[in-house]
């Protein structure tokens, strides 16, 4: 029996298997400090739990439809737009069953076999496999380094451009580098977008998980509404990765096409954890500022411990909850020649499980520093303190 071919271009998020190596050695008796999988380690707030079991209660477990309840979509509309100086018909708002399906049914619904699409490289690993499962162009832009962290090479983005592209992924607010476009680089992307005449699909899922300043969605900018695609997630802002809780906010011939997918794929999405979705965004949100600041107090212990190891550096990055140092004196001063060695001696030595570079994407020519990224979401401060001092001893000796 044989498979189907394009299963061959699906890649994974491949985390998880740094996460699998993780728990093997964990398995064996070892202590193992987790700065590998960016699962935040913060309870559901009591008022979440509560909407989530009184639906339950109410008997909301059935079938509901499939681009999500209206009074979910009313008021993902009216907090979306709200917090990005926008006015969105609920119309226009799909839920889905997390963010991640929206990459998905994005590419599907604007994507045809052999049109490019293009993605940040390093980004998030599940861009290029929906890409090139549904037989696109993976085309990669890539970031160079700055004083205070990465921004895009927008030479090296346009030169990518070709009569075939008709897309770009966009995610300000970067996962795995934390890089924030500064305004003019958000208004330059949205410039080649409508000089291409592109759609973009703007990823949002750490809108609101920053320290400071706020946040703007490229969709706002003039032109743009009616070509962008937001990614709007639960999962990070109020710690409900488990709850598979999302939406598009699309123009509205996408947000139909993405609502058809829904009722293909899943029919629709958890109806119980959408009213717990809309107490989430209409309850108290002293729990959202509480879980920031506890995320800031971890990012400041990682980024201070960091800079302390000889041959690492980092920035301190406003925004998300990982970081992505530079460690190529260091990996120099070991002896150690890839990123692969580096991250398997470092967890058999020291016990700091972290990704590399090398799990968002294949490295771009010109590339000649070499980078891990540590997520300080699922560890307390007091692990990151002994873990990053371990991990200094190590490559000290």
């Amino acid at each position: 029996m044989k498979t189907a071919r394009r299963l061959d271009n699906l890649g994974t998020e491949t985390a998880f298997r740094v996460a699998q190596a993780a728990a093997d050695w964990k398995a064996r008796g070892n202590e193992v400090f987790p700065f590998h999988l960016g699962d935040l380690n913060f309870p559901l707030a009591p008022h979440i739990v509560e909407a989530m079991e009184q639906a339950i209660r109410d008997g909301k477990t059935g079938y509901c439809p499939g681009p999500g309840i209206p009074e979910l979509r009313e008021v993902l509309a009216d907090d979306i737009g709200s917090r990005r100086g926008m006015t969105i018909d609920p119309a226009e708002v799909v839920v889905t069953t997390g963010g991640k399906p929206v990459i998905t049914k994005f590419l599907q619904a604007v994507m045809n076999p052999g049109e490019g699409v293009l993605y940040p490289n390093p980004g998030f690993p599940i861009y290029e496999s929906q890409i090139e499962y549904f037989g696109g162009t993976a085309l990669p832009y890539r970031y160079v380094p700055t004083s205070d962290g990465f921004a895009i090479d927008l030479d090296h983005l346009r030169a990518s451009i070709d009569e075939n592209t008709t897309a770009i992924i966009y995610n300000d607010l970067q996962n795995p580098i934390s890089a924030e476009s500064t305004p003019v680089e958000r208004e330059a992307i949205a410039a080649i977008a409508q000089e291409f005449d592109l759609w973009v699909l703007s990823d949002e899922a750490y809108f609101e998980m920053r320290y400071k300043g706020k946040s703007q969605s490229i969709a706002a900018l003039p032109g743009m509404r009616e070509r962008t695609v937001i990614l709007y997630t639960f999962s990070k802002k109020y710690a409900m990765t488990g709850s598979r809780l999302g939406c598009a906010m699309a123009p509205k011939e996408v947000a139909e096409a993405i609502s058809l997918m829904n009722t293909n794929d899943e029919s629709c999405t958890n109806q119980y954890v959408q009213w717990a979705g809309i107490a989430a965004l209409r309850g108290p949100q002293g729990p959202v500022g509480q879980m920031l600041e506890v995320l800031r107090k971890r990012r400041d212990a990682t980024c201070r411990l960091i800079n302390e190891i000889p041959g690492m550096s980092v920035a301190t990055p406003g925004s998300t909850f990982y970081v992505f140092p530079d460690v190529t004196e260091a990996m120099e001063s070991k002896g150690i020649a890839t990123l692969t060695d580096f991250s398997t001696e470092a967890l058999h030595a020291t016990g700091v499980s972290f990704c590399t570079r090398e799990h968002f994407g294949s490295p771009q020519s010109g590339e000649d520093r070499s980078y891990i990224r540590l997520a300080y979401s699922g560890i307390e401060e007091a692990a990151i303190t002994k873990g990053l001092g371990q991990l200094k001893e190590w490559i000290e000796a």
